[in-house]
């Protein structure tokens, strides 16, 4: 954990491709949430994301509220980042973090690190908070939890 980041990781038994194919999918982004704040897409999204497309989501902490967001980063099966702001006008003064998917081979499957990257946001100043980032670093684990419970195939009982 940095002043501006905060990443986790874990090994998925799955290939690359399975695990990014879940994560380039904004439809699916409920599904693989561990925070509980990601409701559903807003509007239409793309059917697999890509370098600059852009995508609405629903969100609730607390009350409801809507991102936009703007893939920034895509190198398929390897890495996809989307920068999100507050959806509409306030989105100039409000947001600017980056979640980012970073996938790699390891030994019996993929190396999947998820990041939460402030280093842009309007808000940092607030997010810097130690808690903050743990609470974060928690989320992120159970969203890998949750991409792992999707992707990797179950071994066959002997």
């Amino acid at each position: 954990m940095s002043a501006t980041s905060v990443s986790v990781n874990r090994v998925i038994k799955a290939p690359a491709a399975a695990i990014f194919d879940v994560v380039a999918d904004a439809s699916r982004h409920p599904e693989i949430d561990g925070s509980g704040s990601v409701v559903r897409p807003k509007g239409v999204v793309p059917q697999r994301l890509s370098l600059g497309a852009t995508f609405g989501m629903h969100m609730k902490l607390g009350v409801p509220y809507s991102m936009s967001n703007t893939v920034i980063e895509f190198e398929p099966d390897r890495r996809i980042a989307w920068q999100t702001v507050l959806a509409g006008p306030l989105g100039r003064f409000v947001g600017g973090r980056i979640w980012r998917y970073e996938l790699e081979e390891a030994d019996g499957g993929t190396k999947v690190t998820e990041t939460w990257d402030i280093s842009q946001d309007k808000q940092a100043f607030l997010l810097k908070n130690a808690k903050v980032g743990q609470q974060t670093a928690g989320s992120m684990s159970k969203t890998l939890d949750r991409l792992a419970k999707l992707t990797e195939t179950p071994r066959p009982a002997s």
